[in-house]
């Protein structure tokens, strides 16, 4: 991995419902990785109007940016940090850290050879799912081929959290997301969302390259992901990416304003 000179190399966004009692060890887990890395990076965690105290616990730990959002959903929430973001690349990761800092490294090589989107991958060979109940397994395989389906072919994997890109690339896509944008809706309980699946469908339109890698994951007890509930949000979402894309919302050029702002980004 080439490391450039950048003042700061790396944001990394952390979305974060009602996390007050796992943050602390995610939080200092990533703060020990990156105290022995060559590069520069801010941390940036995305509160999605908790009801605990996830906001002051997360700003209570050195180096920790808090960004405070209304109850939004997951989606928002990413979308908040990624345009927030001050990093040359911006990485995604999960507050539960089900993908290991560790492996940024699998990550950080492709997007050094001019990857524009680099998705951390449960599937295909040198993978690994830890602790996953096979129901959830088969859950999330029958959702992948109604992505494949309806709106992504070809990426085995669009649901992990852990994906990284560089920020003007990041900046683009999550200024032209649609379905959790500064409009969303306010919602109650854990939103887990398919922001994913828009977010990459974006990307392909754009004619980005998305490299997929495959990554060590493993499930977390107290995933917030509710099977029924959170199935159908997410199969409205795929739907909602379609019936954009037919309307041609993801068509309209950016305004002067949006220009401007890429131009000082």
């Amino acid at each position: 991995m080439t490391v450039p000179d950048d003042p700061l190399y790396l944001s990394i966004v952390i979305p974060a419902y009602n996390e007050a009692r796992r943050l602390p060890l995610t939080l200092t887990r990533i703060a020990a990785y990156l105290a022995d890395q060559p590069f520069a990076t801010e941390i940036l965690v995305v509160d999605d109007g908790s009801s605990d105290e996830t906001a002051s616990v997360a700003a209570a730990q050195p180096g920790v940016q808090v960004l405070r959002c209304d109850h939004r959903g997951k989606g928002f929430a990413v979308r908040a940090g990624a345009l927030a973001a001050r990093g040359t690349y911006v990485l995604l990761c999960d507050a539960d850290l089900a993908v290991p800092i560790e492996e940024w490294p699998k990550l950080a090589a492709p997007l050094s050879a001019g990857a524009d989107v680099v998705i951390g991958s449960r599937e295909g060979a040198g993978a690994s799912r830890e602790g996953e109940p096979w129901y959830r397994h088969v859950m999330g395989r029958v959702f992948n081929g109604v992505i494949h389906l309806l709106a992504l072919r070809g990426i085995n994997d669009t649901q992990c959290g852990f994906k990284a890109m560089p920020r003007l690339v990041a900046y683009e896509l999550f200024r032209r997301a649609r379905i959790y944008g500064d409009d969303a809706p306010l919602v109650e309980g854990a939103a887990v969302t398919a922001y994913d699946v828009e977010l990459l469908f974006l990307a392909r339109k754009a004619g980005y390259r998305i490299v997929e890698v495959p990554v060590r994951w493993h499930y977390g007890s107290e995933t917030k992901v509710s099977p029924v509930r959170d199935s159908l949000r997410n199969l409205r979402d795929v739907l909602t990416v379609r019936f954009n894309d037919l309307r041609g919302r993801y068509d309209q050029r950016p305004t002067p304003a949006d220009q401007r702002a890429d131009r000082r980004r």
